[in-house]
């Protein structure tokens, strides 16, 4: 059969990433879990349902030693997650799967428990809003959940009553009176979040009578029912001894503003301390140390159109020899990156951490106690990897961690904490095959700053066979490439014979503080030129085809791809996905304009406005977007869309047909989440780029009804 793609040599050898069926059926690992004693490892796996249109995840276990293979140890088409080891070595979970000793009714999100010593899995607990998270204490038996209840709600009975008539009634209005209302995907409300106890619930559960086969009923108590909507569950941490809960409490402001304040929960008593609430900051709880005295804590500056934010990393005496807001000591504060702590080490000698740094994000340790000024700061691991859920074995020898690179996907390691030599464990899949090779390559931007990128280059790419070119755009702007993505990965484009550069531009994280200031509030002027010069260095490759060139980018990189395509002519197309493109009109409608109305004045907003440079595109635009979005809301999709086609250079004609594309969808949010609106994103960007890149016709997807 003869090549169907000029761009792929003959002789490459197919990959997963060769077939969007292949690539998407890839199993995908995520969170990791330590068993108090140090025995038991245990993940989630993500895997593509039987008709590939969801996925669907499981709980797997992993040998800590690296001798044992991986074993599934859950399985449900409604899939598993948030494993969280009791201290007896219980395994909690939350899942949606229905309820055996109640086929009937309605699955929710409920409480399970797999015993420590085999058996099958059990609900233990569910309620009808379904539960969020499970939080454990390492040394008590003490088990939490983060679940959401009606406002106004009085118990347990009355929430459910409440959500039943909502139900039947068809009712969906939600009554705001504070801001935000929205995040990400999600319509905050009428649910708001709440921390529950979760306790023994006397002699029957759910009305039931016990059985002899049935565990001991138990209850919720709710531990911050006058917490309103402004917990935040995702910074949420329990002390050792299972007596305190941290978290941290959006404090609403004047002005629709609003900042974090970091809390108390007395588990016993069930109330809420405020520990640390200072004007301009925002403080989240990392973990707590073994003898339960110190919570590291990281704060975070508001940003001002003139100052980027600065996150620093400090220790809090919680002891309770300390006021409130007393005993804050700074930790590291002379490192010039920014920390996000994982875990203590058992002697509470240490504290780990991980730290975007220059294309990687490695597993540091900071010395405790140090002094205040002081950096003390030791990297562990060496290799260009990032690492992610950090857990230290409980005799403080080895480290567990996921770690990911552009050159293979999340996998489980252990670190040996005196060396950093990291021991890759059995895992539930291999490592798959990319069809090409990773090289590091560095430009110089006009004001010297080093500008720094990934090059994803094809197997077959020569001098005599050059490469066309892809830049992608990461989003954030405050991130950094560094590590495995699903959404946005380079092998697939790759595969299809494009070299892939990913650039850490101005506003990147992993290169000091200043490399974040010199892009803060100017998004058009060092984020653009470092963009474009690093593409000079790429494209001067003699196995690179600088004739044949594209770029893309989501979110800000969105907002870069736009702005590529109204101040430069030089690619031959442009993908833009979820992007910015009014300024004026996105600060006030993004589901986050607290925070982005501190970012630019009115004045600045407009100076780096993607629309007023719409009459100078004469680049074929691919525009991408979803309608639940409230992040990057839809109406800058549409906007764009309506410009490119009425003022760019290359508008409708006659006949109302047009260069540019618009792909729509109409349920999905920021990302392309449903696996099959995933394989035609791809398939659209192939698409596209073959036909003004190459010059080639590829079909699209025939879902499309075209």
């Amino acid at each position: 059969m003869a090549n169907e793609n000029p761009a792929i040599p003959d002789e490459q050898p197919l990959t997963p990433f060769h077939d969007l069926d292949h690539y998407l059926s890839i199993p995908r690992v995520g969170g990791l879990a330590l068993s108090p004693d140090g025995s038991r490892l245990v993940t989630t796996v993500s895997t593509l349902n039987g008709k590939g249109t969801a996925f669907a995840t499981a709980l797997w276990e992993l040998d800590p030693t690296g001798q044992k293979h991986a074993r599934r140890i859950t399985r449900s088409a409604k899939g598993e997650a948030g494993a969280a080891f009791a201290a007896n070595g219980d395994v909690y979970f939350t899942s949606a799967r229905p309820d055996p000793d109640s086929p009937d009714d309605e699955p929710v999100s409920a409480l399970w428990l797999l015993p420590a010593d085999g058996g099958e899995a059990r609900v233990v607990l569910s309620r009808p809003g379904g539960i969020s998270k499970v939080l454990t204490a390492k040394a008590a038996d003490a088990t939490f959940v983060a679940a959401e209840v009606l406002a106004g709600s009085t118990n347990e009975e009355d929430d459910a009553d409440r959500r039943k008539v909502r139900k039947d009634r068809k009712v969906s209005a939600i009554l705001h009176s504070e801001y935000p209302v929205r995040y990400w995907d999600a319509d905050l409300g009428p649910g708001q979040p709440r921390l529950f106890a979760v306790e023994p619930g006397g002699d029957t559960a759910c009305g039931k009578p016990a059985t002899v086969d049935a565990a001991a009923p138990l209850a919720l108590r709710n531990l911050t029912p006058d917490a309103g909507p402004r917990l935040r569950e995702a910074d949420t941490v329990v002390s050792p001894d299972g007596r305190t809960i941290y978290t941290s409490y959006t404090k609403p402001l004047a002005k629709a503003d609003s900042r974090s304040v970091l809390v108390a929960v007395n588990v016993a008593s069930g109330s809420m301390k405020v520990l640390l609430d200072r004007e301009g900051m925002s403080y989240f709880p990392g973990p707590v140390s073994p003898d339960g005295r110190t919570l590291a804590v990281v704060s975070e500056s508001d940003s001002t159109p003139r100052q980027a934010p600065a996150i620093r990393l400090h220790l809090l005496d919680v002891s309770g020899d300390a006021g409130a807001g007393d005993g804050l000591l700074p930790l590291a504060h002379d490192w010039d990156r920014w920390p996000h702590p994982a875990a203590w080490l058992p002697d509470g000698s240490g504290l780990l951490v991980t730290a975007d740094d220059d294309g990687a994000s490695p597993v540091f340790r900071i010395s405790v106690p140090a002094a205040a000024a002081e950096v003390g700061v030791t990297r562990l691991t060496q290799d260009a990897a990032a690492y992610s859920d950090v857990v230290v074995s409980p005799e403080g020898r080895y480290a567990y961690a996921l770690r990911s690179s552009y050159e293979f996907p999340a996998e489980a390691v252990r670190i040996d904490l005196a060396t950093g030599e990291t021991t890759r464990l059995p895992g539930p899949v291999e490592r798959p095959a990319c069809p090409g090779r990773l090289e590091r390559i560095a430009a110089t931007a006009p004001d010297g700053s080093r500008v720094p990128a990934y090059l994803a280059l094809p197997d077959g790419a020569t001098p005599a066979s050059p490469a066309p070119l892809l830049l992608w755009i990461h989003g954030g702007p405050l991130g950094s490439w560094n590590a495995w993505t699903w959404r946005w990965n380079p092998w697939l484009m790759t595969a299809k014979g494009y070299a892939v550069l990913l650039p850490d531009p101005a506003l990147s994280t992993g290169y000091g503080q200043a490399n974040i200031q010199r892009g803060w509030g100017e998004w058009g002027k060092a984020p653009f030129t470092d963009l474009m010069a690093v593409t000079d260095v790429a494209v001067e490759r003699p196995d690179i085809d600088e004739t044949r060139t594209a770029a893309m980018g989501g979110s800000f990189g969105g907002y870069m791809a736009n702005w590529v395509a109204g101040n430069t002519d030089r690619f031959k197309a442009v993908v833009t996905h979820a992007s910015l493109w009014a300024l004026d009109q996105f600060g006030p409608t993004t589901d986050a304009s607290q925070y982005w109305l501190k970012e630019m004045t009115e004045e600045m907003a407009m100076e780096n406005s993607p629309h007023l440079h719409v009459e100078n595109i004469a680049t074929p635009m691919l525009v991408i977007h979803g309608d639940k979005d409230y992040r990057v809301p839809i109406g800058e999709g549409l906007r764009l869309w309506y410009e490119l086609l009425s003022k760019s250079r290359l508008p409708a004609d006659q006949d109302g047909q047009t260069p540019h594309r618009f792909l729509y969808f109409p349920d999905e949010n920021h990302w392309i989440l449903q696996p099959q609106h995933a394989k035609v994103w791809y398939r659209v960007v192939e698409w596209f780029l073959a036909k003004n890149v190459l010059g080639q016709e590829v079909e699209l997807p025939p879902e499309l009804g075209r």
